[in-house]
C-alpha cells in the first residue's frame, strides 16, 4: 500500500483546530493593536482585516457549522497565560511581548465562531499549541488521527502546529482560506512552504467532502 497524506476525512477519526481567533489578534480592539493611530492601524493592517472580514471568518463560520453538523469534534487554542503577569509565558512571547492575561477579554474566541456547548479550548503560552497545552494526550483520547488546521498566524502558530501534529503522527489537512497572516506574500510563502506536511485544500473542498461522506 502506497502512504500518503491526501486521504479524505473520517469523521470518527477527525477533529477541526481554529488557532488563535481570538479577541487579541482578529478584533480591531485587541491589545495586538492597542497605542496605534488610525492611520498606523490601517497602514499595517488594514489588508489583513480586510481580509478576515469579508472572507476568512466566513469560511471559518463554514466550516464549523460543517463539522458540528458532521459530529466531529471541534476545537480551539488561544494565546492566553496562565497568570495574571504572563510569568508562565515562553521566552519567546516575552521577548515579543506577547500578554494575554489569564481570563482576559483578549484571550476569547472572537464571537463569530463563539465555542458552543463543551468544545474544548485549549490556552497556550507559546507558539505551538503541542508545545504548550496538552492537546496530543486530548486527541489521542478523542480517537483522532486526522487533524483539520485553519486560524492565525499562517506563517507562525498556524504553520507550527501542522509541523508539530505531522512529527507527532498526525495526517494534517490545512485548510487554506480558512488561515491568513498580515500580508499575501507572507501567507503564499507559507502555503508553498507547509505543503510537504500537510493536505491543503479550501474551504468548499471540505465541506463538499464532508456531505459526501456516508
Amino acid at each position: 500500500m502506497t502512504l500518503t497524506r491526501n486521504l479524505p476525512l473520517i469523521p470518527d477519526q477527525s477533529a477541526l483546530l481554529f488557532v488563535d481567533v481570538q479577541n487579541f489578534s482578529a478584533h480591531r480592539k485587541g491589545s495586538e493593536f492597542a497605542g496605534l493611530s488610525e492611520v498606523e492601524f490601517e497602514t499595517r493592517y488594514g489588508w489583513y482585516f480586510n481580509e478576515l472580514d469579508t472572507s476568512v471568518i466566513p469560511n471559518m463560520q463554514l466550516l464549523q457549522a460543517a463539522f458540528r453538523k458532521a459530529r466531529i469534534e471541534v476545537m480551539y487554542t488561544t494565546i492566553e497565560s496562565l497568570t495574571l503577569d504572563g510569568r508562565d509565558r515562553s521566552l519567546d512571547y516575552k521577548i515579543t511581548g506577547f500578554h494575554v492575561p489569564k481570563g482576559s477579554w483578549d484571550g476569547k474566541v472572537i464571537d463569530e465562531i463563539a465555542p458552543e456547548g463543551d468544545e474544548i479550548v485549549l490556552p497556550k503560552s507559546s507558539s505551538s499549541v503541542f508545545i504548550s497545552t496538552h492537546i496530543d494526550y486530548i486527541l489521542r483520547n478523542l480517537g483522532v488521527k486526522q487533524l483539520v488546521v485553519c486560524g492565525l498566524i499562517t506563517d507562525q502558530c498556524v504553520e507550527s502546529a501542522i509541523r508539530d501534529a505531522c512529527d507527532l503522527g498526525y495526517l494534517v489537512t490545512q485548510i487554506t482560506d480558512a488561515c491568513l497572516t498580515y500580508t499575501q506574500e507572507r501567507h503564499d510563502n507559507s502555503l508553498r512552504t507547509i505543503k510537504g506536511y500537510c493536505r491543503q485544500v479550501t474551504t468548499s473542498e471540505v465541506v463538499a467532502e464532508l456531505q459526501a461522506s456516508p
